[in-house]
């Protein structure tokens, strides 16, 4: 269960902090881990049409530095999983949108697929949300719902 207990404002100073929280869209009152995924879009944008080597290094960056600045600042916030905490969000969208062709449609679909995922948390990424602890646990399942949501996206799209 993520902790909604607010996140000070002065934490954006610290940019380890500014990462993890989705360059402070994680502090949004209401849905920050959508707001977090929202974020994702923009720098999906960025990265989409680079080579798809260089995509998948961005990503895996993105997730690994995920683990640390996750740590970081929920043994600050000394919360487990904050829910202001969205590079998880980031990184999940980020797999989702792996080799697909680029068309708006799929871009909306897979953050609708992503955050489906997310929320729901079928087995096994409820899983990993329950036992899997500190910045690997915050991301993990994030990352998982990130893989469900590719084969779900590259299967309405190829197959469908």
């Amino acid at each position: 269960m993520k902790s909604t207990k607010k996140i000070p404002f002065s934490y954006l100073k610290n940019p380890l902090h500014l990462i993890a929280t989705g360059f402070g869209s994680g502090l949004m009152p209401k849905a920050p881990g959508t707001f977090g995924t929202l974020v994702a879009i923009p720098l999906y944008l960025l990265i989409n049409n680079f080579d798809f080597w260089f995509y998948i290094l961005i990503t895996l960056a993105i997730t690994i530095l995920g683990v640390f600045v996750c740590d970081y600042t929920s043994k600050a916030l000394k919360v487990h999983d904050h829910s202001g905490i969205v590079i998880d969000e980031i990184a999940g969208y980020f797999i989702t949108m792996i080799a697909v062709p680029f068309d708006w449609v799929w871009v909306v679909a897979g953050f609708l697929l992503f955050r489906f995922f997310d929320i729901l948390k079928p087995w096994p990424i409820s899983w990993l949300d329950k036992n899997v602890h500190g910045g690997l646990g915050i991301m993990l399942d994030d990352v998982l719902a990130g893989v469900f949501s590719l084969i779900c996206l590259h299967f309405i799209i190829y197959i469908i």
